[in-house]
């Protein structure tokens, strides 16, 4: 029987720890194929200024079991990239799972592939989500059918988890956990716009809120593109989970 087969997309600027973090859990997972993809293949820059080599070109990859998209403040100028979403598209139509992290979901959701489900995104962009036809849902991780999601950024290390209980088992997955001491005690209780000080708040809220025009308008271009069925070379058949 082949491995279980799991291939990481990668683009440009997107947010490393939304892909490492993940990465690290999928591949102690038994039985099973990580394969780090882009839609060129060759480098990627992250970005924080790590860049990943040798990855693999999108078109060269026959068939994926999960599709895990990152998040990223590039992640809405990925979501316009006809011939990246061409590639998930194709993927999808076989995959038995689709995935995300962060704003990845807003990729999953330029594809199609977030119609009528609930997603997860970071809280900042969450509210992008409904131009996909996608139900926004304020959870760490979030599960609708075969479509699992995580949140922001950090987020991802409990969505991968998540996600190995389900390919492996609950043993298998707190195995890894422990072997990644992954036992989180933060020194600050300001990890969501909830439980964050006000003034704390308002300063990232700033940051975000001036980073929003531009965003916003290349996810509603990418939402018409979706809309209009202009990435859409193959139909849409996901596979069962």
């Amino acid at each position: 029987m082949a491995a279980f087969r799991i291939v990481e997309i990668l683009y440009p600027g997107l947010t490393q720890l939304d892909f490492t973090g993940p990465h690290t859990v999928f591949t102690r997972l038994p039985d099973t194929e990580v394969v780090v993809a882009s839609r060129d293949g060759g480098e990627i820059a992250s970005d924080g200024g790590l860049t990943f080599a040798h990855t693999r070109r999108l078109a060269e990859i026959d068939r994926c079991d999960l599709i895990c998209i990152p998040g990223g403040f590039s992640a809405t100028e990925a979501a316009n990239d006809a011939a990246l979403i061409a590639e998930i598209q194709r993927l999808a139509a076989g995959a038995r799972y689709l995935t995300s992290v962060c704003t990845g979901s807003l990729i999953l959701g330029a594809a199609g592939l977030l119609r009528g489900r609930r997603a997860a995104c970071h809280w900042a962009w969450r509210q992008m989500l409904p131009l996909f036809g996608a139900i926004p849902d304020q959870g760490r991780v979030v599960r609708d059918g075969n479509i699992i999601t995580g949140g922001g950024v950090t987020a991802g290390i409990d969505f991968a988890l998540t996600v190995a209980a389900e390919l492996a088992g609950e043993d298998v997955a707190m195995a890894i956990q422990l072997g990644l001491e992954y036992a989180p005690a933060s020194p600050f209780n300001s990890g969501r716009p909830e439980l964050a000080p006000p003034h704390v708040l308002a300063v990232v809220q700033a940051r975000m809120d001036a980073a929003m025009p531009a965003r916003l308008a290349q996810a509603k271009t990418a939402a018409s593109m979706m809309t209009q069925g202009a990435c859409f070379d193959t139909p849409l058949r996901v596979g069962s989970a």
